[in-house]
């Protein structure tokens, strides 16, 4: 029926205002005490089996909203209403800004992907602080927080921005997520170089240990797929090295070739710029994951996304080595139905497997590989 709905309505209005339109209905259906609370029943049914600890939280399951949907930290109850396990905000900046001009997302509906050139628009880090400490939670679920550099901030301030951030924020994450992996702020993925990185994390750890001292704010890094190989392993050694409690793999791709794409190319290119996500994005960022848990095991938590539509792919993540793993792009064609029955496919998937629990799926296939 969603399909339907998208077909008739949504695929006919632009990307950003059909955004818009279903995030004021998701909140709007949280409001109301009755409706959500039915909605919550249809639509994010628990399964004992998919109980996920990772990064010292306790989860309902693995699978949550990756970063992107909710910027502004305005949907949180509505997001958990519709069965996302845990819903990463953001990316926030420490001063607001309003982004890259319109228009900047589009879709590729034949390859079930999207462009974005967004530009981290967002209401900025003291906002979305006030918003977080004024919530009064209707839906458990674990909140992170992504952070990334004001534009307007050259990249020789960049460490202080995130700075500023993490402490305005810290306080209110389950985790912080550093991004500095999107193609849409200029000059951002040079602080993925291990030599930028390293301070930039080491201070944002240090101003979240500062900031938050009643508990340890798990802190993760997440990275592009576009990275070479080399780079993948230098980043996951240093996040071993500071003692990073987490990767998160990937971010979108700017690359259009060898992604299968059955959009014409004409079409693509006249999009422009901007971040690729979607399913083209499922193979590279698979590799990315394996890669990383080749390299660091079960020593850190790594989340999975990047082309994530189906439990088949969700449960592949896992196989590689995903403690936890996140969707997008995949909700804007799927609708609300959408996490119930990733949760639902996973639930079969375990059930079906050698495997008792989710944490004993986690990196499986590397283990068999290697054995």
């Amino acid at each position: 029926m969603y399909r339907l709905f998208f077909d008739l309505i949504f695929k006919r209005m632009d990307p950003e205002k059909a955004h818009h339109l279903a995030f004021a209905w998701i909140r709007a259906a949280a409001r109301v005490p009755v409706l959500r609370t039915f909605a919550a029943a249809v639509l994010a049914p628990r399964h004992q089996a998919l109980r996920t600890e990772a990064l010292g939280l306790r989860m309902h399951g693995p699978f949550g909203l990756a970063a992107g949907f909710d910027k502004n930290a305005a949907a949180i109850d509505g997001m958990a209403m519709l069965g996302f396990d845990h819903v990463e905000i953001g990316t926030v900046t420490a001063q607001p800004q309003p982004g890259n001009p319109k228009k900047r997302l589009f879709r590729l509906v034949a390859d079930r992907a999207l462009i974005n050139r967004m530009g981290f628009n967002n209401d900025g880090s003291a906002a979305v602080a006030a918003r977080l400490a004024a919530r009064n939670p209707v839906f458990k679920a674990t909140v992170g927080v992504n952070i990334g550099k004001t534009k307007v901030v050259p990249e020789e301030e960049a460490v202080a921005d995130y700075v500023t951030s993490t402490e305005r924020l810290a306080a209110h994450a389950d985790y912080l997520v550093v991004n500095v992996s999107s193609p849409n702020t200029p000059g951002l993925r040079n602080l993925q170089a291990v030599d930028h990185l390293r301070p930039l994390l080491t201070a944002v750890r240090e101003a979240a240990d500062r900031t938050v001292t009643s508990r340890r704010v798990p802190l993760l890094v997440k990275i592009a797929p576009d990275l070479a190989d080399e780079d993948v392993d230098a980043v996951a050694d240093l996040a071993l090295e500071l003692g990073l409690d987490g990767i998160i793999a990937t971010n979108t791709t700017i690359a259009r070739d060898g992604l299968g794409l059955k959009t014409p190319q004409r079409t693509v290119e006249a999009i422009g710029a901007g971040g690729l996500s979607g399913a083209p994005l499922k193979a590279r960022s698979l590799e990315v994951l394996s890669r990383l848990y080749a390299r660091v095991g079960d020593r850190i938590t790594l989340v999975g996304v990047g082309g994530i539509e189906t439990a088949d792919d969700a449960w592949e993540r896992i196989l590689a080595g995903a403690t936890l793993v996140q969707g997008y792009s995949a909700f804007v064609y799927e609708g609300p139905f959408w996490c119930r029955k990733i949760h639902r496919g996973l639930a079969e998937k375990l059930a079906a497997s050698p495997y008792a629990t989710l944490a004993e799926a986690v990196g499986a296939a590397a283990r068999e590989t290697t054995a």
